[in-house]
């Protein structure tokens, strides 16, 4: 099933995006969106660019060619949390809401951290603490507090299970879900862990080499053969193991392959994210299996 169609809608849209870092091109040509209240993941191996779409989502980096079109509120929790280890988590929270325009609340208002708290209990405990002294987990709740401290209609996240254990990302995952269902709020999830963001999210990007080398609907991409292999360490949709002699090779469909695979165009590209991402994914994916 190919990837939905943009809309006027769309709270996110991103159309034909080039980011450069001198002369060396992170993104290439790259387009996608999102609708109100979605959750999208963006999947791919290190080095593939999904950091850089964040930063230049959220006006870190500037587009060399192409737009980028947010129609919302935009907040981000960034890669490895960042948190201010010398102040508190209230005050964490706190600082989120540092440049939040009125909305008709006035300043004491808009630095209310309860509401977050009903959200994430499991932070209540730990309000008065400094953050530099938090568990890996309880730090990625806080920083994603912090970002929903300024109201945002949709939440950037960048890798939310790095360095976590499989337990505390099964929980960071279902608070998010809870978020999106119960607030509304659109999601931007990107994952090294495939498995993990194609459980999440009904809608997903494959990013390779920094050009979108898959896009469609979660379970369609999630029962290629193709992408499952390369971004999964599975071989479901298989009907044999990868070394038989009859097995299909990288670029054949299988009965289910039903997402829009676009060839990358760098030779070699596909078969070094395939033996990065197995590496990085495959132990990941599977304790979050266990754990849930």
């Amino acid at each position: 099933m190919n990837a939905s169609q943009p809309s006027p809608s769309d709270v996110v849209e991103v159309r034909d995006l080039v980011v450069r870092y001198s002369a060396a091109t992170a993104l290439d040509n790259v387009s996608l969106h999102v609708a109100p209240g979605e959750m999208v993941a963006l999947v791919g191996p290190n080095g593939a660019g999904k950091s850089t779409l964040v930063n230049t989502l959220t006006g870190v980096l500037a587009p060399a060619l192409g737009s980028v079109v947010v129609r919302a509120r935009i907040a981000q929790v960034p890669e490895g949390r960042q948190m201010f280890g010398d102040l508190s988590v209230d005050d964490n929270l706190r600082l989120g809401a540092w440049r939040s325009p009125g909305r008709g609340r006035n300043r004491r208002e808009q630095r209310d951290t309860s509401w977050v708290y009903e959200l994430l209990p499991d932070l209540v405990r730990v309000r008065e603490r400094k953050a530099g002294g938090l568990s890996g987990g309880q730090q990625q709740m806080v920083a994603v507090g912090r970002a929903l401290m300024s109201r945002p209609e949709v939440l950037v996240i960048d890798e939310l299970s790095l360095g976590l254990a499989p337990l505390v990302v099964a929980d960071l995952a279902e608070h998010l879900t809870e978020l999106n269902r119960e607030q509304g709020t659109a999601v931007v999830l990107i994952e090294q862990n495939a498995r993990l963001a194609l459980d999440l999210c009904s809608r997903a990007y494959v990013l390779e080499a920094g050009r979108i080398a898959a896009e469609g609907n979660s379970a369609d991409l999630a029962a290629s053969p193709d992408i499952a292999r390369a971004y999964l360490g599975e071989t479901q949709g298989l009907p044999g193991p990868p070394d038989a002699p009859d097995a299909p090779g990288p670029d054949a469909p299988g009965p289910h392959d039903r997402a829009t695979v676009v060839p990358a165009s760098t030779p070699g590209t596909t078969e070094t994210a395939r033996g990065n991402q197995d590496t990085a994914v495959r132990g990941a994916q599977a304790a979050t299996r266990e754990a849930k």
